[in-house]
């Protein structure tokens, strides 16, 4: 009865007292400017624009200009001319996540598109533009969390509550890995964020790459790239908030973002609109502050909570590694899984440069036999890798190496242990034990 009480108490808490509206004065492009309000408004403020009784258009404040308030809106602003009457919700933007949402395709506004019913609300409210918990209150970085892919497994081990980015260009296969981790993955409960995701490729991603049993213990938010900036950029803060409240439970979540990038370009179009300066590419200053915002808000929770465990991919422009949003992420995030066009051009998937990638949770994460293995295999590779030119022309003579004879000799079978069908699954003690094979080294299964 207690707990019926406090969730109508926070249902009643969200419905303001009284109203404040003031009236659209100029419409430019997506930016509404709207007079009226005093000192009722601030930035974030959300503003409900009314151009009939029957059509209500959210819209935020992003910025102000001569005693006037700029607007953006969640959707089209059909309809919307001189005079049009906006309403203030009062109350910061919350959402009401439930046990129940798993299993649900969301939109960025928290409401269902998979045709399944309504949504059943919590009596939590998580705010959407979540602080970040206080570092020294944090938790520390868990142990390993078996991910079912061996490259990632082996060479860039991830630990329960460790934020990684996954930097790949456009066609590379990071979709794939990603469905692959969300499948097989250990955690609890997987929360997916598809920001800027082409439309018809959703639903393959949800039959053909996630799969039923990935499905049913996720929530999946979708904002696919026809949608508004707003609507783009709040997905991606919709997926952090739905996280954290699982992570408030006290499990454990693997939170995906697909992508960063284009979060970063849906807040570039926001900051244009509103009159910021452009910087590198275009970017305004405010960009840069808000990623790392976002991607703070994963991680370990404070005591007594669970962790999320965030995997953000990077969808790098032009194949460059080094572009603004790269860089940005990369010195955020708690290491790095490089995918190149050259490695899926061969026929390896998942094309991921085991050299280029990093785990920040290494060497701590492994076990002496596992460290053995990593380190071996690695010098294997590199020295393969250093004289790939000279081997493949016929110029290396054998014996002038050895540690490069040893290389040339396990390559291919390290190449097709790095293969994954998306259908394939590992675990860490079981890709370790094959890796060791083929090194010949003894290996001990942990506890």
């Amino acid at each position: 009865m207690d707990r019926l009480a406090d969730k109508v108490i926070a249902r009643i808490s969200t419905i303001p007292d009284h109203q404040v509206f003031g009236e659209v004065t100029k419409v430019l492009g997506l930016l509404v400017e709207i007079a009226g309000f005093g000192h009722d408004l601030a930035v974030g403020s959300i503003v409900h624009l009314r151009p009939h009784e029957d059509r209500d258009i959210p819209c935020e404040v992003v910025g102000f200009r001569e005693n006037r308030a700029l607007l953006m809106p969640f959707g089209t602003l059909e309809g919307v001319g001189l005079g049009c009457p906006g309403y203030i919700q009062e109350l910061q933007p919350v959402v009401f996540p439930n046990e129940r949402w798993l299993g649900r395709v969301i939109n960025a506004l928290a409401k269902p598109i998979d045709g399944l019913g309504p949504l059943h609300q919590g009596g939590v409210p998580v705010p959407l533009k979540n602080k970040a918990p206080l570092a020294h209150a944090r938790q520390r970085v868990g142990e390993k969390l078996d991910m079912g892919v061996r490259a990632v497994n082996c060479f860039t081990t991830l630990c329960k509550g460790q934020r990684m980015g996954i930097f790949s260009g456009s066609g590379v296969g990071k979709s794939v890995l990603l469905s692959m981790m969300a499948r097989y993955t250990e955690a609890e409960v997987t929360v997916i964020g598809l920001v800027g995701e082409r439309g018809r490729e959703v639903q393959e991603f949800l039959e053909d790459d996630l799969g039923e049993d990935g499905l049913a213990r996720s929530v999946v938010i979708v904002a696919t790239g026809d949608e508004p900036a707003l609507m783009r950029r709040q997905a991606a803060y919709l997926t952090l908030s739905v996280a954290e409240y699982f992570r408030a439970q006290g499990k454990q979540v693997l939170c995906m973002m697909d992508s960063v990038t284009r979060f970063a370009m849906a807040q570039r179009e926001i900051g244009l609109s509103a009159g910021e300066p452009p910087t590198t590419k275009g970017y305004p200053p405010t960009t840069f502050g808000e990623l790392a915002r976002l991607l703070e808000r994963a991680g370990p929770g404070v005591q007594g909570e669970g962790a999320i465990t965030g995997l953000f991919t990077v969808l790098v422009e032009g194949d460059d590694h080094n572009e603004p949003i790269s860089d940005a992420v990369r010195g955020i995030v708690d290491g790095h899984i490089v995918m190149e066009r050259e490695i899926a051009d061969r026929g390896r998937y998942p094309a991921i440069n085991v050299l280029k990638s990093v785990s920040r949770s290494l060497p701590r994460a492994f076990t002496p036999d596992q460290q053995a293995i990593f380190r071996k295999s690695k010098q294997l590779i590199s020295s393969y890798e250093n004289m790939a030119e000279l081997i493949q022309l016929g110029a290396y003579r054998k014996g002038s190496d050895l540690k490069v004879d040893e290389a040339i000799q396990v390559y291919p079978a390290i190449e097709e242990f790095l293969t994954q069908n998306k259908g394939d699954h590992s675990t860490i003690d079981e890709s370790f034990a094959r890796l060791a094979g083929i090194l010949g080294m003894e290996y001990n299964i942990t506890e």
